[in-house]
């Protein structure tokens, strides 16, 4: 019973699968068809719209074509339209220029003919011209043959002998009048040079005091003799190394002699001494860092006395360093003469006697004031003073008149200029004035300039001082470049160029002094 009921129910089942199968693809084949026809539907209607898109636009394009035909038939008529127009008036300005043209050749034609006309009578008043120059010539020569003839001279002897009386007479008159002008001259610049001189003397009058080549310093008492020697030697040497001069510590009581020929390394000497005497501590180190301190102190006072040269002479707008130089000749001689006193002095005489002609006082004290500026410069330029100093000046914005009155002073270049006249007149007068000069002492420190140049011409010297009046000099060398045998060997080298280029120096001891140092700081 329950295998029946099995079985009718897979039957039931089998029946309604076929049932609902068969409805489904039935349903599925309307559905298709439904879907066929709607597609045919939307095909057609896109065909019947694309025709009409078709249509309108054939009538569209047709229609811009018309259009366009109209509007470029427009711009055609245009254009000949104005094409026409210009022809037109380019026409009408040919004929213009047409009858201008003609109107031009009409004047032209009458202004020959004017021309014509005047050329006709030109004609006629040069044959009348010239007839009248024959019978003129044929009369001057029938007179002359009649003086000729009277005088019994002809032309040419009569010009001669006019032209020799007149240019004998001209010479005379010359001759007479070039002698009373060149004796009236000669007095008058006599005179006047002599007024000019005398007037600027007699508002002059300058102080005059000797430079030395020794300085006498005073110590406080007889125990810094001691501290300034230091043990074996050692504080004199350090202080004589860095200051280029020679101490002379003898008998005589509280006192120390600095000798040496440059008064620059004199002061700083004392100077150094001093301030070691101020402090009390005396050694190398401390002369060293003392020496150089004092150094910067005199360089900035050296700067300071040329500043207060420049403002009391009323001179403006001087480079710094023209004026560094001119303080550091204070402390520089010529002939015992010093330096600075000497060209204040020409500075004020060039400016009185430049009052008294008439010219410019101030471009002449400037020029005065600057005339020896050579004789400030290291000896590492070569030239005379006149002709370095004029360097010098033209490097820091000297005038051309300026340096050329410095370069002409000593009659190194041939004055050409007023300015250059007064400048050597001024120095001629300081040079020449009594009391003013004592020539061997110019002749002693150049001796002494000379020996220290022949030191420093030697490749790895760094400073070489003269002492002992010129019979020592002492050559400082760098450890780096110089070696102990090379030092041997440099020695030989400056006694022989001594004996060879300055004969005259005598007995000379040269000593080369090396030294290493070695330097670490604790941190």
């Amino acid at each position: 019973m329950g295998i029946e009921i099995v079985i009718v129910a897979l039957v039931g089942l089998l029946i309604g699968g076929a049932g609902v199968f068969i409805f489904k693809k039935v349903q599925d084949e309307s559905t298709k068809k439904s879907a066929q026809s709607e597609a045919a539907r939307i095909i057609n209607k896109a065909k019947s719209e694309a025709a009409r898109l078709k249509r309108d636009s054939e009538a569209k394009a047709k229609d811009f074509e018309s259009r366009a035909r109209k509007n470029v038939e427009q711009d055609i008529q245009k254009q000949k339209n104005q094409l026409k127009q210009k022809d037109q008036q380019l026409e009408r300005r040919l004929k213009e220029i047409e009858d201008e043209h003609n109107r031009k050749v009409e004047d032209n034609q009458r202004y020959l003919n004017q021309l014509k006309d005047r050329e006709e009578k030109v004609n006629i008043s040069e044959v009348r011209l010239k007839d009248l120059e024959k019978k003129a010539e044929t009369q001057f020569s029938e007179l002359r043959a009649k003086l000729e003839s009277v005088s019994h001279m002809t032309q040419e002897e009569a010009k001669r002998q006019l032209i020799q009386a007149l240019e004998e007479e001209a010479k005379k008159e010359a001759t007479q009048s070039l002698e009373k002008i060149e004796e009236e001259a000669q007095k008058e610049a006599q005179t006047r040079a002599k007024r000019v001189v005398a007037a600027a003397l007699s508002r002059f009058a300058a102080e005059y005091t000797s430079e030395r080549t020794v300085s006498v310093l005073s110590l406080s008492s007889d125990e810094m003799k001691g501290k300034i020697i230091g043990r074996e030697g050692r504080n004199i040497r350090t202080l004589e190394a860095h200051c280029g001069v020679d101490l002379i510590v003898d008998d005589t009581p509280e006192a120390v002699v600095i000798s040496g020929f440059d008064p620059v390394r004199r002061e700083l000497a004392r100077r150094t001494i001093e301030k070691l005497m101020e402090d009390g501590r005396v050694h190398p180190a401390r002369i060293e860092e003392v020496a150089e301190k004092q150094k910067s102190e005199l360089m900035k006072s050296v700067k300071e006395e040329g500043e207060k040269v420049v403002v009391e002479l009323g001179l403006a707008s001087m480079h710094h360093e023209l004026i560094r130089l001119l303080g550091t000749l204070k402390y520089r001689s010529s002939h015992a003469q010093n330096l600075l006193n000497h060209s204040m002095e020409v500075s004020y005489m060039s400016g009185l006697i430049a009052g008294e002609l008439g010219l410019n006082v101030k471009i002449a004290r400037r020029a005065g004031l600057l005339h020896d500026i050579g004789k400030a410069v290291e000896h590492t330029m070569e030239g005379s003073h006149a002709v370095v100093g004029a360097e010098v000046a033209k490097k820091y914005g000297e005038s051309d008149e300026v340096c050329h009155a410095i370069r002409a002073h000593h009659d190194d270049e041939r004055p050409q200029t007023p300015l250059a006249w007064i400048v050597q007149t001024a120095n001629t007068l300081s040079n020449s004035r009594p009391g003013a000069r004592r020539p061997q002492m110019d002749n002693y420190l150049n001796r002494l300039h000379e020996l220290e140049s022949v030191g420093n011409s030697f490749d790895g010297v760094l400073k070489t001082y003269a002492l002992q009046a010129g019979r020592e000099i002492r050559v400082l060398v760098e450890s780096a470049k110089v070696t102990d045998d090379q030092s041997g060997m440099l020695v030989r080298d400056i006694v022989r160029k001594i004996e060879r280029e300055l004969p005259q120096a005598g007995q000379v001891r040269v000593t080369v002094v090396r030294e290493t140092r070695s330097v670490e700081i604790a941190r």
